[in-house]
Order: structure tokens, then sequence, then C-alpha cells
């Protein structure tokens, strides 16, 4: 006789697995560092796009007397040397801050990844001579290197992007080699190859997409690097005049911070929470994309 429990075992609904993609979140989202990373990051850039058409004052505008400290005035956060708006000035400055930053990250990665890509695939001759070729770029000062391609080059916020792309690829390019040194000689890569597939489709459309996790997490982290690099050449002298930044206007008042402290410290604070919240979300990012974590 047949026990009815089989039948009621048949019937029941199996469960179906949870995509990637909510795998991905549901990790995500119980880090709680990741998480409260996520919600700072937005507030930094509602503050930042949407800010401008809230407060609506020129941050290259003298507006009160100089060297006014915060909530002596109507002026909440002070005025800095030459009377402009402390304000006004972070309000907009994190729109090109952050503009720099995602703009030179997105060159760290192209550069990397291309390199990093046709090392680890080709490997041989091609391997030896990229790899040489990162390792000059990589025992060079980087700060000494973008100040020398900024001031070749004028201080404008492309020509900053580009020299901070060009002295940040070489980890993205080794992480990159190491993945796909990895994963071309992974099965489905050699199924590839004995249907006739062209070296092009593996690399790019094949290899890269599983080499993906690791290079989202340090396109991320790219962001806040440039953002610090930004900061780094404006506290230089080598921002662009035409446009208000964090890292200008910490420039800008550098030589007055033992009078005004607040024409520095308030930019810093909003670079700092910037950087944190990034570096958060990108350590949430590599838990969450990482298959071993994920089987925990």
């Amino acid at each position: 006789m047949i026990d009815s429990s089989l039948d009621n075992f048949n019937t029941e609904p199996m469960e179906k697995p949870a995509s990637p993609a909510r795998q991905t979140w549901k990790m995500f989202s119980s880090n709680q560092s990741a998480v409260a990373g996520l919600i700072l990051l937005a507030i930094v850039l509602i503050f930042s796009l949407v800010g401008p058409l809230v407060y609506q004052v020129a941050p290259t505008e003298m507006v009160w007397m100089p060297l006014t400290p915060p909530l002596e005035s109507e002026y909440l956060l002070g005025t800095d040397y030459l009377g402009r708006d402390i304000l006004a000035g972070l309000i907009n400055g994190g729109r090109i801050t952050i503009a720099i930053g995602a703009s030179a990250a997105l060159l760290t990665i192209v550069i990397g990844v291309t390199i990093g890509a046709l090392a680890g695939y080709y490997g041989g001759w091609v391997d030896n001579l990229l790899m040489r070729v990162t390792e000059f770029f990589q025992v060079l000062p980087n700060l000494l290197l973008a100040m020398v391609v900024v001031m070749l080059f004028s201080a404008t916020l492309t020509n900053i992007a580009i020299a901070i792309g060009i002295v940040s690829w070489t980890s993205t390019a080794r992480l990159t080699r190491a993945e796909f040194l990895r994963l071309r000689s992974m099965d489905y890569v050699r199924a590839e190859r004995s249907i006739g597939a062209k070296n092009r489709r593996i690399i790019w459309a094949v290899i890269l997409p599983n080499a993906a996790p690791p290079l989202i997490v340090s396109a991320a982290l790219s962001i806040g690097t440039a953002i610090l690099f930004e900061a780094g050449l404006a506290f230089l002298g080598l921002s662009d005049p035409n446009n208000m930044s964090w890292g200008r206007m910490i420039g800008d008042n550098r030589p007055y911070i033992l009078d005004s402290w607040w024409g520095v410290t308030f930019p810093g604070i909003a670079i700092f929470l910037t950087v944190l919240a990034i570096s958060l979300v990108g350590d949430g990012l590599n838990d969450a994309l990482n298959p071993k974590l994920r089987k925990r």
C-alpha cells in the first residue's frame, strides 16, 4: 500500500529559487553599514543635485562681510575670505566634485579593464608588455604625475578628470588581469572557442560579464579615490577657477584656516562623508557579489 503522504509531497508547489539580482539585494540590505552608506550617499546626491534649485545663491557671489562665522548672519554656515556664502559653495560644489569623481572613475575603469583584459586573455608577450607599462605607471608618484598633467594642459574640469583617470587605473588593470587568467580556462570559454567564436566576443561578451562583480566594487571605490585626488589637487591650487568644488573651497580658504576654520572644515566634512558613504556601499557590494558569502 502506497503511503498517502507521497501524494501530499507531490502536490506541494516547489519554491522557486531567488534570482541572482534578488539574492544580491538581500545580501546587501542585510548589511547595516552598507545600507547606512547608501542612505548617506543618497542624501549627498540630493543635496548636490536638488539643492541649487532650492537655495539659489551663487557660490561665487560676494554676499556678506568676509570671514563671517556660522550662525552670525542670515548665511547659515558663514562666509569665506571674499564674503562668499559657504553653504552655497557646498551645494553647488557637490555637483562638480561628484562629476569629476564619476568621470575620472569611468576613465579609470575603461583603461584598467581594457589593459587587464587583453593581458589576461592573450598572455605571452602581450601580457609582458602591458604589465611592464602598468608597472611603469604604478611606480610613479600618482599625485605628482596628476599635477604635471594638469599644469601642462591647464586646470579645467575635463583635464583634471583625465589626469586623475590616467594615474589611477593600475590597480583595476591588475584586478581585471587576475580575473581573466582565472576565467579563460573555464569550460564555457572553451565551448565558445570550439564553436568558432572570435576573441573579441569571448573577451567582452563571455569572460567580462563573469568578471564583473569585483570590477563593479572597484569602480565604486574609484569614485571615492578620484574625489580625494581632486581635493588634493585643489589644495595645491590646481583647480578650475571657473567652477566651484569642495576641493577648491579647501584650497581657497587654506591660508585663512586659523582665522576662519569653517571655510575649510565644512567642505572637508562633505568630502569625508561622501567618501565614507561610497566606501561603505563598495564594501556592501563586495559582500553581496561574493558567491561564497552569498551561500552562507
